[in-house]
């Protein structure tokens, strides 16, 4: 592997990528300690010291946008009303016909569907700011005054969305700019720079109350332990695919004979990626926690019974819902039969989108199993051991998901533009050895 990383440095282009890459994702880390206009941050800092953890809602909104919203900073909503807005028009694709034939314009019907996502993230940055402003900051003020000197009113309200909207445009487009000059998915790595900014932090815990309680160092190594383990399976679960035979019709055109040869169409395990857990999680915290603000009473509803079952429920609901949206065995079978090709042993058209359906079905049954595994396996532990909102957020399973996938995708384009220089890549048995170039 040290050896796939010094080719990576070799060649020049992907040395020049990674350098923009990370410093696009240092920017995006400095807008999350700007504090907004009319904000003490000295006293919000003190103020922070003071309060233990945050909320499972807080805590799921901070890790899939790589902000922090509760703090008053400047990109404290991060780029989370952007990945909303991106979810509503792939939706929206697959139900207006309108928007299905602008999707299949191709590249220029692809960027207008992209400049939509863009107009709506702005009202979604403004609905999305004042929340926060009258749920967390305002609570702030009255609790600490010194926070906002100026007092809270709408004034400060005004100058804070608009700040706040401004860092997520402005974090959109650094996404972009990493997508278009850099290495990976702009938007993925800025997720998963937030989450991996925290575990250093976990570390620090876990080692302290090792130190401080020597019984915890079991629970430290068990920790690690299904960490890892969960890992493993998380990558197993991304690559894990069905690959169905695909036959090509053999075509004689003039004295030649085309076509006849034989490929794969790969169905993947799990189809939905986290989008389910995210679905699931939401629906089951955003009314809790909304119920929580306007009546100021805490619920002990997560990580109950009713909680596990419901949340491991609507997360297999989902990911049929999602893979029915995103996979259409129809229009697949109408693709194959006008290209000439077939599944061996199907008839082609109706028969053939048949089949692709109840593949679908089994697959994605699977996958819905394997995905509430990871998701409710974490919940289950942290639960189970008591553990703080900083070791529990380490251990959540949507975090992991994230993480694993978004790396693995880097991975394999960083692969690719070795191979494309007949450099070893990372999954070489011969990785380790020097990449010449011819």
């Amino acid at each position: 592997m040290w050896g796939a990383i010094q080719n990576l440095f070799r060649v020049e282009t992907i040395r020049t990528k990674i350098f923009i890459t990370l410093g696009l994702l240092f920017i995006a880390r400095i807008g999350l300690n700007i504090p907004l206009p009319g904000v003490n941050y000295g006293a919000y800092k003190a103020y922070v010291e003071s309060q233990s953890g945050v909320s499972q809602f807080v805590g799921l909104f901070n890790a899939l946008s790589g902000g922090n919203i509760q703090s008053p900073m400047l990109f404290a909503l991060g780029i989370l009303p952007y990945i909303t807005s991106s979810i509503i028009f792939s939706l929206l694709v697959k139900v207006l016909p309108s928007l299905e034939a602008l999707s299949k314009e191709g590249a220029s019907g692809q960027k207008k569907i992209n400049q939509y996502s863009r107009m709506l993230t702005v009202p979604i940055c403004i609905f999305q700011g004042s929340a926060i402003c009258y749920a967390i900051f305002q609570q702030m003020a009255a609790n600490s005054p010194d926070i906002v000197p100026g007092g809270f009113g709408f004034g400060f309200v005004a100058t804070a969305v608009l700040g706040m909207t401004a860092g997520t445009i402005f974090l959109m487009w650094l996404g972009e700019q990493i997508t278009a000059h850099g290495i990976g998915n702009g938007v993925s790595l800025l997720i998963v720079a937030g989450i991996v900014t925290g575990l250093p932090g976990t570390f620090v815990k876990i080692i302290d109350n090792a130190q401080q309680d020597r019984s915890y160092i079991l629970v430290a190594t068990v920790l690690l332990a299904v960490y890892f383990a969960m890992v493993i399976g998380i990558v197993y679960m991304t690559k894990g695919q069905r690959r169905i035979p695909i036959q090509q019709a053999k075509l004689m055109k003039g004295r030649r004979m085309m076509g006849g040869s034989r490929h794969y169409l790969p169905v993947k395990l799990n189809m939905a990626n986290v989008m389910p857990v995210i679905f699931a999680s939401a629906l089951l915290t955003l009314p809790v926690t909304i119920i929580s603000w306007v009546f100021e009473e805490r619920f002990n509803f997560y990580g109950g019974w009713w909680y596990v079952t419901l949340f491991s429920g609507l997360i297999m609901f989902f990911s049929f819902f999602w893979t029915s949206l995103m996979f259409q065995p129809t229009e697949m079978a109408n693709n194959l039969k006008e290209y000439g090709s077939f599944v061996p042993g199907i008839r082609p058209g109706k028969k053939t989108a048949e089949f692709l359906e109840k593949v679908m079905t089994h697959i994605t049954l699977v996958g819905s199993v394997c995905l509430t595994m990871v998701a409710v396996i974490p919940l289950l532990i942290t639960q189970g051991l008591n553990l703080s909102s900083i070791v529990a957020g380490f251990m959540g399973g949507t975090g992991i998901l994230i993480v694993v996938g978004v790396t693995l995708d880097l991975v394999d384009q960083l692969n690719a533009s070795l191979l494309q220089r007949n450099y070893e890549g990372f999954m070489s048995a011969s990785a380790a050895k020097k990449g010449s170039r011819r």
